[in-house]
């Protein structure tokens, strides 16, 4: 069977775009069609400045909404990156085949540099080697697919270029992973930026739909999102993206398609509105779910307990392969 992995990182509150562009087709797919792992990588949460109570608060929120979204740990393994070693032991020595020119090349660790000194803070080494972190995280499960965005498929070419290259040095350790993109229409856009992401990044954007953001919270979002000056509503990106934003959302919610959904309207309030509810309606079986889970914290504990467990034993294998390949004495 095919074996996947993905992760989510705590570094904010998982919003309708974390659920409408990955956490549903992990839900509705991906644990079905393969051997799936999803993680909570928090390690990466500490590459930049951060309070460690939000981390954690973070982390356990993370987990149970992917529970709440209906991942089952009957048929996929979910778990927390620190719990389980093998990450960070795999990550040392793929930090021993990668080169520092490549990690200065990565478009993100650019970006996150450059916002970390406009806020006059310093850069974290962390941030630099975070994407061999995040090959560690990949490679140790023998992964063959990575369900990411666009903004990480830069991030699994290096993985792949990571494990070419130990395999060729070394001998072959590693299964090569590929990208896996998600389909035309799940990039949710920023309400107030519709040329932005909505990202968890966005936690104090009026444009950004939180999953636990109560209805009348997310109707308000909705009716202030920002449209265009044009009247007519048509469906087209490039001309008119934040009536389009709204179509491709509502479209995700109800299975239409936006250029068919475009027809029906005549004003933009009118396409506000129905999608606003549409979103509302969308998300409150798993509010509801994830308001079960925090009166059982146990339960969560539970099952990334085990998930952890079950990760531990997949990846073990491979990382102890990896430190005899590469030249280190196994432990007597």
């Amino acid at each position: 069977m095919t074996r996947t992995f993905s992760g989510v990182k705590p570094t904010g509150h998982l919003t309708l775009g974390n659920y409408l562009g990955a956490v549903r087709r992990w839900v509705e797919t991906d644990q079905h069609r393969s051997e799936a792992l999803f993680c909570l990588v928090d390690l990466h949460a500490l590459t930049v400045d951060h309070d460690p109570a939000r981390v954690r608060r973070l982390t356990r929120q993370g987990a149970s909404l992917l529970l709440a979204a209906g991942l089952d740990p009957r048929s996929c393994t979910v778990f927390v990156q620190s719990h389980v070693d093998a990450h960070t032991r795999l990550s040392y020595l793929l930090e021993c085949v990668a080169a520092d020119g490549e990690m200065r090349r990565m478009i993100q660790y650019k970006e996150k540099a450059r916002q970390e000194q406009e806020r006059g803070g310093g850069v974290r080494l962390s941030l630099l080697t975070y994407p061999v972190l995040m090959a560690a995280d990949i490679l140790a499960y023998r992964t063959d697919e990575v369900p990411v965005g666009e903004d990480q498929a830069q991030h699994v070419e290096l993985t792949r270029d990571l494990a070419l290259r130990f395999n060729q040095r070394y001998g072959a350790t590693f299964v090569v992973p590929k990208a896996t993109l998600p389909v035309l229409g799940t990039r949710v856009r920023d309400l107030q930026d519709p040329l932005s992401k909505m990202g968890k990044s966005g936690a104090e954007s009026a444009g950004v739909v939180h999953l636990l953001d109560e209805p009348e919270v997310i109707r308000r979002k909705f009716m202030r999102a920002v449209t265009d000056s044009g009247r007519e509503v048509v469906y087209d990106r490039a001309v008119s993206p934040g009536i389009a934003n709204l179509l491709e959302i509502l479209a995700a919610c109800t299975g239409g398609r936006p250029e068919d959904l475009a027809a029906d309207y005549s004003s933009y309030g009118a396409v506000k509105k129905d999608t606003a509810e549409a979103v509302v309606e969308l998300l409150a079986p798993l509010q509801q779910r994830h308001r079960e889970l925090a009166a059982d914290p146990g339960q969560v504990d539970a099952v990334l307990r085990a998930g952890a467990e079950r990760a531990r034993e997949m990846a073990q294998p491979t990382v102890d392969s990896a430190y005899r390949a590469i030249g280190l004495l196994p432990a007597a």
